[in-house]
């Protein structure tokens, strides 16, 4: 069962099986993160702290001198994140979302700079009808020294 499922590698679009990735890590590309996207996050969720949506505040107040993504926001870009980083996966039905064993945010991620992802594909589990995956994905933010977001994902992926 599990042998059917394989991954469109992003990096050079050959085909591997998922349980060959087991124990690699993936780097994605860096991805821009814009105060236009982190005001569109607060307005979506209506978390509209001072310190993500007003620049000038955040300029004078904020210990960052800027704005910040909130740390939702910096864990939902780990979809993408990890598709920019290891492909698609093909041969199931769908996927989802089975939820997250840790999460933690280590350092903020200011507006208007970029951040990309390391992804490690710890291990695969069988369920019924397909299979469970655990990421380890790390959200670095260009040039700090510790990752925004550190994130232990599950995703089951389903024939």
């Amino acid at each position: 069962m599990i042998d059917a499922l394989y991954v469109r590698l992003k990096t050079d679009s050959s085909i591997v099986a998922l349980t060959d990735l087991v124990g690699k890590e993936m780097v994605s590309p860096w991805l821009e993160v814009t105060q236009e996207a982190i005001t569109q996050f607060a307005d979506v969720t209506g978390d509209r702290q001072w310190i993500h949506v007003d620049t000038e505040r955040a300029r004078r107040d904020s210990p960052y001198s800027t704005t910040i993504a909130h740390g939702f926001f910096t864990l939902s870009l780990i979809s993408r994140l990890l598709r920019d980083a290891v492909g698609v996966v093909e041969g199931g039905h769908m996927s989802i979302n089975y939820g997250l064993n840790r999460v933690r945010f280590a350092a903020p991620l200011p507006a208007d700079t970029h951040v990309r992802g390391r992804c490690t594909l710890r291990r695969i589990e069988p369920i019924d009808n397909g299979l469970q995956a655990t990421w380890d994905v790390l959200v670095e933010c260009d040039g700090a020294t510790k990752p925004c977001c550190a994130a232990e994902w599950l995703v089951r992926y389903y024939l």
